[in-house]
């Protein structure tokens, strides 16, 4: 399959391009640091700016599907500049007529609760609220799309390095709990998951979330 991957050097980006070369898809990955990524088989590294729809609908023409892991938290502004990419994002996938949008997104969003989610809990750490807040609204933003084929995939509430399983549950809207009642999953075992879905789609138009 040939991919556009967005934000390809990222935390999540890289466990991302990681999984999809070694399941032998063709990657173009986009970031504002190409230089960062090694020569590999499969692979195109190219610069990208979010916020230029005409170019970045350029270099999605032609790809079967985009996975973005676009986040702001390099900028001044995260949130603002954290939904103005998502909102370009989605504009230039309908433009370059490309058959499906796979976003990452956030564990904020979750239900902690009927109508309750993680990111207006009282204890939600600080120093989060501004790119929980623009994946929220990201998720808004494809919620709002007639006939985008999309999808979204929220972490656990900690994403953290670890091993690649390939055993975890997936979910609905709910943030999971394991029987300690933690809420965890391995960017690599994220990276599966997100994968998985690209390759046998079942979440198409949803939000669906991974968590062990």
């Amino acid at each position: 399959m040939n991919i556009v991957l967005i934000g390809a050097t990222g935390f999540i980006g890289t466990a991302l391009l990681n999984e999809a070369l070694n399941r032998g898809h063709a990657v173009s990955a986009l970031s504002t640091r190409p230089d960062k990524l090694a020569a590999r088989e499969r692979l195109q590294a190219r610069a990208v700016d979010v916020m230029d729809v005409a170019a970045l609908t350029a270099q999605l023409a032609g790809a079967d599907a985009v996975l973005s892991a676009f986040s702001g938290h390099a900028q001044g502004d995260v949130q603002a500049y954290y939904v103005s990419g998502a909102r370009n994002i989605i504009a230039a996938v309908k433009e370059a007529r490309v058959p499906r949008l796979l976003m990452v997104g956030g564990a904020g969003s979750l239900e902690v609760a009927p109508g309750a989610q993680l990111l207006d809990s009282p204890d939600f750490p600080e120093q989060y609220r501004a790119s929980a807040e623009g994946a929220r609204q990201s998720l808004a933003l494809l919620r709002a799309e007639a006939s985008l084929d999309w999808t979204m995939l929220s972490p656990a509430a900690m994403i953290s390095p670890g091993q690649r399983s390939g055993v975890f549950r997936l979910g609905g809207n709910a943030l999971l709990l394991d029987a300690d009642g933690k809420s965890a999953i391995s960017v690599e075992d994220y990276a599966v998951a997100m994968i998985d879905e690209l390759e046998k789609p079942a979440h198409s138009r949803q939000r669906f979330t991974v968590a062990y």
